[in-house]
């Protein structure tokens, strides 16, 4: 079995747990994913088989699409509900157009310092793992690079956006930096992967449809899948027009 399959992550698993899930049905052990979503995120993601390993990176470096809920009155050590939340006051909810500004002033190529609670290795260490053991961390800042964001729905402290990002950018983090600007809080509540370059979410495989499924259904081979990056890799999935608040 050598291709992709564009893969449903559900909520409450790892990406490594989805790939031994998805291995049980298809029997393949030569088998990876390309970009993980955390155990609290669901949507898209890019299980590469067989011969396609080779292209893992030339997935990660597609534009992905997500869909992001955050409040802005609270915050917690991961910036993500998976923590306990802690209040922040807030002197002024930001305005919708002070909130668009601000969403505004985070698009192009910009500087962003990952989490501290976050796969990112630190002397070959994740430096999830340094602040479980309380060990300094001195994360540097670095660009990543985000096409646009996109207001849906805004009734604070609760908003609800849409973002096209480049590889290596933290959504969390976005929200964090987001609510420093905004002198509130910040803190992501539900994350959806829309789209992985040319894999959007409306074609995207659960385990349950898999299991019913000849996998020449929701296997895309080789040759396809290849032809599919390469026509992907310079194409920004457009900003949604419609405004919601």
């Amino acid at each position: 079995m050598d291709g992709i399959i564009n893969f449903n992550k559900p909520v409450g698993i790892t990406s490594a747990k989805a790939l031994y899930k998805v291995r049980t049905i298809t029997h393949q052990r030569k088998s990876g994913h390309a970009g993980s979503l955390d155990p609290n995120a669901s949507g898209v993601l890019v299980l590469c088989m067989g011969r396609a390993t080779k292209l893992v990176e030339q997935v990660m470096n597609q534009p992905k699409v997500y869909r992001a809920v955050a409040r802005l009155d609270v915050t917690s050590d991961s910036f993500d509900s998976d923590r306990p939340l802690m209040p922040v006051p807030v002197a002024r909810p930001p305005t919708p157009d002070e909130l668009r500004s601000a969403l505004l002033s985070f698009e192009g190529a910009i500087e962003q310092t990952p989490p501290d609670i976050s796969a990112v290795k630190v002397g070959g260490v994740p430096a999830y793992k340094r602040a479980r053991r309380n060990q300094p961390l001195e994360l540097k800042p670095r660009q990543v690079h985000v096409y646009w964001l996109h207001l849906r729905s805004y009734d604070f402290p609760n908003l609800d956006f849409e973002m096209c990002c480049g590889r290596g950018t933290y959504v969390r983090a976005l929200i964090r930096d987001l609510g420093q600007r905004l002198n509130t809080g910040g803190c992501l509540t539900s994350l959806v992967r829309l789209r992985v370059g040319p894999f959007a979410i409306a074609e995207a495989w659960t385990l349950d449809a898999m299991r019913d499924a000849d996998p020449a259904a929701y296997l895309i081979e080789l040759p396809r899948a290849v032809s599919l990056l390469d026509a992907g890799a310079t194409t920004v999935p457009p900003r949604p027009t419609k405004h919601e608040v």
